[in-house]
């Protein structure tokens, strides 16, 4: 009696896990395109639905294995990439070694690339 009791509640349990776990993903999703996407205003709308702060999220955020940075440069996305710049700390910009990334990949002249000089202080 005991061992189904265990079992029911893990079951219930894993239950209400994955539908939590589907919302995030589509939330990620939907973060990655408005990023892609230029859309600033959505993107804002989006992460306060969710309750997240993009300083939170930043590091764990993968858009097709780029983070949010990278994303925007290849998207060309400024207006969005400078307003990643500007919510994210500087110790998380300076670890992600983004600044080095965009200098390889030619994107050293981008405005995302002007508004990140000034935060790195380089």
């Amino acid at each position: 009696m005991r061992v189904l009791t265990i079992a029911g509640v893990a079951l219930i349990a894993a239950s209400l896990v994955t539908p939590t776990t589907q919302a995030n993903e589509q939330l990620f999703i939907s973060v990655c395109s408005y990023v892609k996407a230029n859309d600033k205003s959505r993107l804002r709308k989006k992460l306060k639905e969710g309750r997240l702060t993009l300083r939170n999220i930043y590091t764990d955020l993968k858009c097709n294995g780029d983070n949010l940075l990278q994303t925007a440069y290849k998207a060309g996305a400024n207006e969005t990439g400078e307003y990643i710049v500007k919510r994210v700390s500087k110790k998380a910009l300076a670890q992600s070694n983004v600044w080095d990334w965009a200098n390889a990949n030619g994107h050293a002249a981008s405005p995302i690339s002007t508004v990140l000089k000034g935060k790195l202080g380089i």
